[in-house]
């Protein structure tokens, strides 16, 4: 257990929780508050106590409501070239995109940059200000379900960087400027980033239903113990039924690891894998000014960023849209083969690594950000047009895909290899 600056009130111990990562089952101590617990196997984080995490939250997603609104409904950069100016909000970068007939593009921007933020903004307020008043309406668990779900989705920040790269693409284009939308845009980044740091998910999650206690680790002939992946609830179950389980608290489905997670991995890597073929050998997007260009790859993007002297953005772009994708797979790959080959060395390190492919996946979709602001800001005609190309549908396909691939792969199933434990239990350290 890690503590920060422990002070003010303190929990009371003997809550049991499992880590998420390598399946050990903990008692926790009495913790105080701004205290991080981390397993002690795999150091993941398992528990985060924040004193008055309701009110001091839902003030920061109030904050962020107002400034995501502004960021929404006013330009975030505006172009200027031989008299011409065209601005964009982050709407128009996915009605441009539709307009070219890249539906599949406009969705995954509209999604991510707009759709998902907000419903993470709505909902967090929508669960907080009934918890504040000490309340609990019907639609409030399947709310804070939701809610917790697209946390992945919401890519702000990740548009942000995209807002950053095409900024620094058309500067010997034309005149750019950057409009208030993308200050608002980076203050709720900001606020939103403060509240997730202080948010406590199990504080509204206990006062739904306490949290199963030491008591539920006397042990009883035929059963064994399971945990939540939504609530982090723990259970006991009997071995002979263990399908279709619910939680008592949250009411989803609860599996001792995650159904035909090998399967599925490599299916969504192999599937990755094949799109990022196209993704790199099609255009991504075409720039013509004055008359005169040609279609652009990936890497080709990466090379005249170069050319004009742009080093620093042509690091970022090369890490996050050839690099990243690469590492993710091939780690993928690497944590797939061990496990069915039932290597027992260095398993914390490979859970970290682990930790790091689902971390950084989401970053690669600057590429595909990028092409929605430079698809909307750049169609002025003959003077300068920017269109969207194939590989920018293949390239999104495989972060997507990548991302789904992190969430289908159940790390526990490492940690279940490494002794002579019975399979069927699962690991029980306490």
């Amino acid at each position: 257990m890690n503590n920060r600056q422990g002070s003010g009130a303190t929990t009371a111990g003997g809550e049991v929780i499992a880590c998420h990562e390598c399946g050990t089952v903990h008692r926790l101590p009495a913790m105080p508050d701004d205290t991080v617990a981390r397993c002690r196997a795999c150091t993941a984080t398992i528990y985060i106590r924040f004193d008055q995490t309701v009110p001091r939250t839902l003030a920061l997603y109030l904050a962020a409501l107002v400034l995501v609104l502004v960021a929404n409904a006013f330009p975030i950069m505006t172009m200027s070239i031989e008299g011409q100016s065209n601005a964009a909000t982050i709407l128009d970068s996915a009605k441009a995109l539709y307009n070219e007939g890249m539906w599949p593009l406009a969705i995954a921007i509209a999604l991510a940059g707009i759709v998902m933020p907000l419903v993470k903004i709505l909902g967090m307020i929508a669960v907080l200000i009934p918890v504040q008043l000490r309340r609990r309406p019907s639609w409030l668990v399947a709310g804070f379900r939701l809610v917790e779900k697209v946390q992945t989705w919401a890519m702000m920040e990740v548009y942000l960087l995209g807002v950053i790269v095409a900024y620094v693409k058309l500067q010997d284009l034309a005149r750019v400027e950057l409009g208030v939308a993308a200050i608002a845009f980076v203050g709720t980044i900001l606020l939103l980033a403060a509240a997730d740091a202080r948010f406590d998910p199990h504080a509204i999650w206990r006062l739904l239903a306490a949290q199963a206690d030491h008591r539920i680790l006397a042990p009883m002939p035929g059963t064994t113990l399971l945990a939540c992946e939504q609530c982090d609830q723990v259970i006991r179950a009997d071995i002979a039924q263990l399908h279709q389980l619910s939680c008592p608290r949250c009411s989803t489905a609860v599996h001792r690891r995650k159904p035909d997670s090998v399967n599925r991995t490599w299916a969504l890597v192999l599937t990755a894998a094949i799109l990022y073929v196209p993704a790199n050998l099609m255009p991504v997007l075409t720039v013509v000014s004055f008359g005169q260009g040609a279609p652009s790859t990936i890497i080709g993007g990466v090379i005249e960023l170069i050319q004009a002297g742009m080093l620093p953005v042509a690091i970022l772009v090369l890490f996050a849209s050839i690099l990243v994708p690469v590492l993710k797979l091939m780690g993928l790959v690497f944590l797939l083969v061990s496990l069915q080959r039932r290597w027992t060395a260095r398993l914390a390190d490979r859970t970290k690594l682990y930790r790091i492919i689902e971390g950084i996946g989401r970053w690669s979709m600057v590429d595909v950000f990028m092409t929605g602001i430079l698809a909307a800001l750049v169609a002025l005609g003959n003077l300068a047009t920017i269109t969207a190309g194939a590989g920018a549908i293949a390239f999104c396909g495989v972060v997507i895909v990548t991302i789904l691939a992190s969430m289908s792969f159940d790390p526990r199933l490492m940690w279940d290899v490494t002794d002579d434990r019975d399979a069927t239990r699962g690991p029980l350290r306490v």
